[in-house]
């Protein structure tokens, strides 16, 4: 009984981690800043773009529209 043979394609997802590592040094070095500082500041600008979107989301609430509005033609 033999094994049937594995296919010798290269693993998409170790050809993925190797440019997103690639990216992020070449951004960093671009932005003159250590890699680990790009991280964070990427974190940050995500946590507050995903607050201000969620803000966004909440104001848009037909009866707040409704007092806002009457608000200012007061």
């Amino acid at each position: 009984m033999s094994r049937p043979r594995k296919s010798t394609t290269f693993p998409f997802g170790a050809v993925s981690r190797w440019m997103a590592g690639l990216a992020t040094s070449l951004l960093a070095r671009s932005l003159n800043l250590p890699e680990p500082l790009l991280h964070v500041t990427g974190s940050l600008v995500f946590a507050q773009v995903t607050e201000i979107e969620s803000r966004a989301a909440r104001s848009l609430r037909p009866a707040r529209l409704r007092r806002q509005l009457l608000a200012w033609f007061r």
